[in-house]
């Protein structure tokens, strides 16, 4: 097998590369304000409990509602809300509610008052499990406190951030499923 011939590759760019993960849809709310941020990188922390971790800057509107309620709801789109995920990507919810200009509809949570979106195939209801490293990095550890999902489909196509505008999507599963695989 021939290797390929590599390149430099600018460092901001690294990212293109590693984020596997579904772009998600950050929900919040504090002190009667709400909002919804587009999230292309986030990560599995731990099984048990659920814990996720993210960066969210500083200077995002989501932030102060964040780091100020200390919970969240991180809700899965499908591919079917693309043009929405964009839309919220591109804004800021300090100029507009974001449900209302993109047509989403906020659900009551079960354990956190920050809303979910209905439209959403998942959402997992998140609380502050220690921010020892938002002041230095914005880097949140969020406890899954509750969790709904869709029944159908199983696995359903989702959007995977790129980098500069690129994205790619979730492709056919394989199922290598079995004895002793973890």
């Amino acid at each position: 097998m021939d290797t390929p011939r590599k390149h430099k590759l600018p460092l901001h760019q690294v990212r293109r590369y590693l984020e596997p993960g579904p772009v998600v849809l950050v929900s919040s709310a504090w002190q009667g304000r709400r909002d919804i941020m587009t999230m292309g990188w986030h990560t599995v922390m731990e099984f048990s409990p659920s814990l996720v971790g993210c960066v969210i800057a500083s200077s995002n509107h989501s932030f102060e509602l964040v780091r100020g309620s200390g919970e969240c709801v991180v809700n899965l789109p499908t591919t079917a809300l693309t043009e929405a995920v964009l839309g919220i990507g591109s804004t800021s919810g300090a100029d507009i509610d974001k449900f209302d200009a993109f047509g989403l509809t906020p659900q009551p949570s079960r354990l956190v008052a920050a809303p979910a979106i209905r439209e959403c195939h998942a959402q997992f209801e998140c609380r502050l499990h220690d921010d020892s490293l938002v002041e230095r990095y914005n880097f949140f550890i969020w406890e899954v406190v509750a969790a709904r999902v869709a029944s159908t489909p199983g696995y359903p196509e989702t959007l995977h951030y790129r980098g500069d505008g690129h994205f790619m999507l979730s492709g056919p599963t394989v199922d290598l499923s079995r004895p002793g695989l973890k």
